[in-house]
């Protein structure tokens, strides 16, 4: 009781930078880019999005500022 044991932190040995770089590369191959069509979609959606929220938010924004102005000052 009230001993206390030291850990000892083992550290993973670095790998080279060749081989880091390797397998960059490797991972690069992996990625599987969208083709053009399904881009213009997902791009024209996240506008549409962006601008249907936007105006929500502005709605909001309206009825609070006009609901703030009906308070009366004290």
């Amino acid at each position: 009781m009230g001993e206390t044991t030291a850990k000892t932190t083992e550290k993973a040995p670095k790998a080279p930078k060749k081989s880091w770089f390797r397998g960059l590369k490797a991972e690069f191959k992996k990625i599987v880019w969208p083709d053009k069509d399904s881009l213009v979609k997902q791009s024209a959606a996240v506008i549409a999005i962006s601008i249907v929220l936007s105006l929500i938010i502005a709605a909001l924004d309206a009825v609070i500022k006009f609901g703030v102005n009906l308070l009366p000052i004290v």
